[in-house]
């Protein structure tokens, strides 16, 4: 799945668009999403320049966005509908992301109930875990059903 059919399953946009390609999709059980980490990445402008990092948050989001592309695919909706995180429980950052890594976000579902779904989400670069949580996220309404 290329960034343009990504962009048909999730309301992102750049610059928050924080997932290039999904790689894996394994129903709507799990899948593997990929951004490609470039010095060009606006959120660089602001640190000092011998220190860059990517933002453990944006990793977190990353996983998220993978997650909810896995959801909005599963679903088959017309118009990506607002996803909101919910919660973020048992995040760590192990080592640094930089300019020029490739992350791999690999995320699973845990459980779903209606409308909320609970992912375990896994960063990695060149497969060594960087960073690693669970969360929840929900539909803000149910895309199937007709708006009144």
């Amino acid at each position: 799945m290329e960034t343009n059919d990504i962009l048909t399953l999730l309301p992102h946009r750049y610059p928050f668009l924080l997932v290039d390609r999904i790689i894996d999709m394994n129903g709507d059980i799990s899948a593997t999403g990929i951004k490609n980490v470039t010095l060009n990445e606006p959120y660089f402008q602001g640190q000092f320049p011998h220190r860059l990092v990517m933002p453990m948050t944006l990793l977190l989001e990353g996983m998220a966005q993978t997650a909810g592309a896995l959801c909005m695919r599963h679903l088959a909706v017309k118009e990506p509908p607002l996803i909101y995180f919910m919660g973020i429980d048992k995040a760590r950052l192990r080592r640094p992301v930089r300019p020029g890594d490739i992350v791999h976000y690999r995320v699973e579902e845990i459980r779903s109930r209606g409308l909320i779904w609970r992912y375990r989400g896994k960063a990695l670069v060149d497969d060594i875990l960087v960073a690693w949580a669970e969360f929840s996220a929900a539909l803000l309404r149910d895309p199937r059903q007709p708006q009144n």
